[in-house]
């Protein structure tokens, strides 16, 4: 039997993320656990990732949400960022 899961879209590009926000999505945990190093946006940007602050990289993704590891899944009281389709699957069963 599948369950059925009632979900809210949003599209941070259109409708981005305040500080706040960010900061309780992150659940105290690091900013570069949400932070897609690998964004051709910050790859750009010539910064050293080991030279960034917490509040850096969250000043960096409230400026570009390119920034942000997609897709942000919260379930319940957790929250998973850049989930897979695997991953997804593994977490509704």
């Amino acid at each position: 039997m599948r369950k059925k899961v009632e979900f809210t879209e949003r599209d941070f590009f259109k409708d981005p993320f305040s500080r706040a926000e960010i900061e309780k999505l992150l659940q105290g945990g690091k900013p570069s656990g949400m932070f897609n190093f690998r964004s051709p946006s910050f790859k750009k940007m010539g910064l050293d990732r080991d030279n960034l602050t917490d509040a850096q990289l969250i000043d960096l993704m409230l400026k570009e949400p390119r920034l942000i590891r997609r897709p942000v899944v919260k379930l319940g009281k957790k929250v998973h960022f850049s989930a897979d389709s695997k991953v997804l699957a593994d977490i509704l069963k």
